[in-house]
């Protein structure tokens, strides 16, 4: 259980809530407030680990990366410019994360990577970053959790494209491995029928093969395997009362 005075070497006048891990932090996407949980609908980070979280009826989930309206006006936010300018690069440090941080959830590697372009030293910004890990602020389980949710729900993303970010963000193999199995095989073909059925209208008119190739295209863009995408395609195809044989002949 993280101490009072744990939390206060780590985050000087930042306030320290007993009974809660990691104390209060800064805000990230799906909630407005300033002082919300940063990973969107996941609660607290094991919520998000064991992929629950609380209702979100009636909140406007905001995308990774969005940042809040009200971010820049908090208390912290101007605290940790203060700190930024600091000489001790320890307090540089802390405050560059935290003003990251305030906008959006970031892995552990961004934030690295940030603090290695402000030019803090690797022994300094590796002992703040596992300070933040301890107390919470930093999660990549978390994170990847929430962001497979939120990407699969939001842009259709498919399993393949959904790994291959979080890859770009640093995010270990097994967490990654981890976090795209929240979605099963039906899931994704489901949610690919979705994404034809959203534009099967926009492509009436068009020639057969044009059509096939349109929504297959759309569908690879996304991450689904051609052979899925083709048999999605089809289905569609053929409910529209498209001649589809010349799919067998090819094989397909």
């Amino acid at each position: 259980m993280t101490r009072r005075t744990d939390w206060a070497d780590a985050h000087p006048g930042i306030p320290w809530e007993p009974g809660t891990e990691g104390g209060r932090h800064a805000a990230g996407p799906g909630d407005d407030r300033p002082d919300a949980d940063p990973y969107p609908g996941a609660g607290t980070s094991a919520d998000a680990r064991r992929g629950t979280g609380g209702s979100r009826r009636g909140r406007r989930r905001r995308g990774f990366g969005e940042p809040s309206a009200e971010d820049g006006g908090s208390s912290s936010s101007s605290r940790a410019e203060k700190e930024e300018s600091s000489g001790d690069p320890a307090e540089r440090a802390r405050a560059i994360c935290l003003r990251l941080l305030t906008g959006t959830p970031r892995t552990r590697k961004q934030l690295a990577d940030a603090l290695r372009k402000r030019e803090i030293p690797d022994d300094v910004a590796e002992e703040v970053l596992s300070r933040f890990e301890e107390v919470g602020l930093i999660d990549d389980s978390a994170f990847a959790d929430a962001w497979v949710e939120s990407r699969h729900h939001g842009r259709g993303l498919a399993r393949r494209a959904l790994a291959r970010e979080l890859r770009t963000k640093g995010v270990d193999s097994t967490l990654i491995d981890a976090a795209v199995a929240q979605l099963d095989a039906e899931q994704e073909e489901a949610t690919a029928r979705e994404l034809v059925a959203r534009k099967l209208r926009a492509t009436r008119g068009l020639e057969r093969d044009k059509r096939l190739r349109r929504l297959a295209g759309m569908l690879a863009r996304k991450g689904y395997s051609e052979g899925l995408a083709l048999r999605v395609v089809r289905q569609a195809l053929e409910e529209e009362g498209e001649d589809t044989e010349f799919l067998e002949d090819e094989g397909f």
